[in-house]
């Protein structure tokens, strides 16, 4: 279902309304949300909140990304191609390719591993404390005693390390393909 010539407006707006609401979830969720409400909630509230959100901005991503690969497929014939176009289906399908991974993998395992982290937190009084970095003493000594916390607590740090390369992996996808729209533009 290729499509040559240019795109309707309609399909114009739905590339950028898809682009920037998906940049816009981007630098809310990494850049503010998540350092707001690391601050002011404590350990456990915050684990909650990012357990429930965070699937749902990873597969809302996933699928503005995707609608995104899909549009300007439609529009972007193969055989028509220049090169800075084959380059941007390129972006597209990287950042696709890289939101879903972490959406159907390294997201889901990040909540389901925090979430056996709390139960083991709560059954030592731990969690309620506010912010990250208070009350390291004690998380350090359940660390220290309890080999599945150890482990899980290591799991937790691989994975949240992986799902951040990969929403910074995203995140320069997204800013690159503003980019090239914003190149593209004939006026304003």
């Amino acid at each position: 279902m290729t499509t040559e010539g240019d795109p309707s407006l309609s399909a114009k707006l739905l590339q950028l309304v898809l682009l920037s609401t998906y940049w816009g979830m981007q630098i809310w969720f990494t850049c503010i949300s998540s350092f707001v409400m690391e601050s002011h909630l404590n350990r456990h509230t915050f684990g909650l909140i990012q357990s429930r959100l965070v699937p749902f901005y990873l597969h809302l991503g996933s699928l503005c990304a995707f609608l995104n690969l899909t549009l300007f497929a439609v529009y972007h014939p193969a055989d028509l191609l220049d090169d800075r176009e084959a380059f941007q289906i390129g972006v597209y399908f990287l950042c696709v390719s890289v939101a879903a991974v972490n959406a159907q993998w390294f997201g889901q395992m990040t909540s389901e591993i925090m979430e056996d982290m709390h139960l083991m937190e709560q059954a030592q009084g731990l969690g309620q404390d506010i912010g990250l970095s208070t009350n390291r003493e004690a998380y350090a000594k359940l660390c220290e005693t309890e080999g599945r916390y150890r482990r899980l607590s290591g799991q937790l740090w691989l994975y949240r390390r992986l799902s951040s390369l990969c929403n910074i992996c995203c995140i320069t996808c997204n800013a690159y393909s503003l980019y090239y729209l914003a190149e593209n533009l004939t006026s304003l």
